[in-house]
C-alpha cells in the first residue's frame, strides 16, 4: 500500500514515521525546504500524546526526545496574575505530571529523521482529486502528480486537501491575534526572575490583553537525564511568552511588522490598557529575532461539524480538520494522536477496505477534535470577555494554566 501525506508538519511527520516503521510505501511532501524553518517555539505533550507517539517510533527516538524535552513534574505550580502583576491564584502541583514540553523544532527535526528519505522538501500541493483508474491523486505547482492508495492532507489550518473534501474552509478566526517571544532567563531582572519563578504562568488584564508565560529548560528539567541524546535548539532556562489581543483591523495590522518594530508595538499597546511596566519586562528584554505575530483560526466545537465528507481514500488529519488555537496547549497533541489513529484503523483493514477503516478513523478523531477545540475556545472566550481589570480569583484548577484559568468562568 502506498500512502502520500500532504505536508511534513507535526501531525504529518509523526504520520510518516509510523508508517514507514510498519512497513508501508510512503512519501510526505511539505513546502517548507528546511524542517529547522518552522514558526512556533514549544509545544506541550501531555501522556496521551506521548503514548501515541511511542506507537509511531521507534524507542530511541522517544528517548531523544525526553532527554530534549522539560518535565513540567519538576516545575512550580502555574500561576495566574493581573495587570499589575499580582498573584492571584495557582495551578495544581505538578510533581505528579507526566506532560513534557518541547520545542517544536526539536520535535520536528526527530519526526523528518524518523520518516527518512520518504520526506520530500520544497514540493508545493495544488489541489487533490483521482486519476484515471480512480486512485487518489496529489497535484503540484513544480512537479508531477503522484498517485497513490491513500493521500491524508496534514497541511495546517489552510489545508488543500480538506478543503477539497469539504468543499470550503475547515475553519475560520478565532477572534484573537497572538504574538510570541522567547526571552532568556538570565537577561530578565533579579526582581523578576522572582516573580515568575521556574513555572509558566498567564496574566489577563483590560479590553482583552492577555500575556502567557511559558517556562522552557531542556536541561535543568530534562524529562529523561541522559546529555549525550540532548538535541533541544533550547539549551538553558527560558521563557516562552504569547501576548494575545482581540482581533481588530488595528492588532491584525501589527502582524505586517517584524524583529525590534513589532516588540515596540506590543509594548506600546500593553501600555495603552495600564499594565505594569515590570510585568512586560519578558517582551522588552526579548531577543527581537524571535517575535513573530500568529492569527489564530478555530473549527467548530460540534464533532458532528468536523470532516464533514464521506468517507474515502482521501482524509485529513490534525489542524486541517480541528484547527484549534493554542490556549489548550493540546493541538500539536492531538494530531500526533490522530496519526497513531489512522495507524492502526489502516493497519487492521481487513481485505484491503480501506474506505471503512478511514470512516472508523474519522469518527474517533471527530470526537477527539472536539474536544481539543471545546477547551481551547473556553479559554479564547474566557480572555475576550475580560474587559476589566480582575480584582480577587478562585484558585486556578488545571494545567496547563491557560487551559486552567478558563475554568475560573464556569
Amino acid at each position: 500500500m502506498r500512502v502520500v501525506v500532504v505536508g511534513g508538519g507535526i501531525g504529518g511527520l509523526a504520520l510518516g514515521a509510523g508508517l514507514r516503521r510498519r512497513g508501508f510505501e510512503v512519501a510526505v511532501f511539505d513546502r517548507d525546504t528546511d524542517v529547522a524553518a518552522t514558526g512556533g517555539y514549544h509545544i506541550t505533550l501531555d501522556e496521551r500524546a506521548q503514548s501515541a507517539l511511542g506507537d509511531l517510533v521507534e524507542p530511541t527516538i522517544m528517548r531523544r526526545l525526553l532527554a530534549s524535552g522539560s518535565a513540567l513534574r519538576l516545575r512550580e505550580r502555574d500561576a495566574f496574575w493581573d495587570r499589575r502583576g499580582r498573584l492571584l491564584g495557582h495551578g495544581p502541583d505538578l510533581s505528579g505530571s507526566g506532560s513534557v514540553d518541547v520545542d517544536r523544532i526539536t520535535l520536528r527535526m526527530l519526526l523528518a529523521e524518523a520518516v527518512g528519505d520518504g520526506l520530500h522538501l520544497g514540493c508545493s500541493v495544488s489541489g487533490v482529486g483521482l486519476d484515471d483508474d480512480g486512485a487518489p491523486r496529489v497535484l503540484f505547482t513544480d512537479r508531477a502528480p503522484v498517485s497513490a492508495d491513500l493521500v491524508v492532507g496534514a497541511d495546517g489550518t489552510h489545508s488543500v486537501v480538506a478543503r477539497h473534501l469539504a468543499g470550503g474552509p475547515t475553519s475560520s478566526p478565532a477572534g484573537i491575534i497572538g504574538f510570541s517571544g522567547r526571552t532568556l532567563l538570565h537577561d530578565l531582572s533579579p526582581g523578576e526572575q522572582r516573580r515568575l519563578r521556574p513555572r509558566s504562568g498567564l496574566a489577563v488584564g483590560p479590553r482583552g490583553a492577555a500575556l502567557y508565560v511559558g517556562f522552557l529548560d531542556p536541561v535543568g528539567n530534562a524529562a529523561l537525564v541522559a546529555p549525550e541524546l540532548r538535541m533541544s535548539v533550547t539549551t538553558g532556562p527560558t521563557y516562552i511568552w504569547g501576548a494575545m489581543f482581540p482581533e481588530s483591523a488595528a492588532t491584525d495590522s501589527l502582524r505586517d511588522l517584524r524583529g525590534g518594530e513589532l516588540k515596540t508595538a506590543l509594548l506600546g499597546r500593553f501600555r495603552e490598557r495600564g499594565w505594569a511596566e515590570h510585568t512586560l519586562e519578558v517582551i522588552t528584554r526579548a531577543d527581537p529575532q524571535s517575535v513573530a505575530g500568529f492569527r489564530f483560526n478555530a473549527a467548530s466545537t460540534r464533532a458532528d461539524d468536523l470532516a464533514p465528507w464521506p468517507a474515502g481514500r482521501i482524509t485529513a488529519l490534525g489542524d486541517a480538520v480541528h484547527a484549534t488555537p493554542p490556549t489548550a496547549g493540546m493541538g500539536a497533541g492531538a494530531a500526533i494522536r490522530d496519526a497513531a489513529s489512522l495507524l492502526e484503523h489502516v493497519g487492521n483493514a481487513t481485505g484491503g477496505n480501506l474506505t471503512d477503516a478511514v470512516g472508523q478513523f474519522e469518527a474517533g478523531m471527530r470526537r477527539r477534535g472536539s474536544e481539543v477545540l471545546t477547551l481551547a475556545m473556553k479559554t479564547v472566550r474566557w480572555i475576550l470577555a475580560t474587559d476589566t481589570t480582575l480584582g480577587a480569583a478562585a484558585t486556578v484548577v488545571g494545567t496547563p494554566i491557560l487551559a486552567a484559568a478558563a475554568r475560573l468562568r464556569r
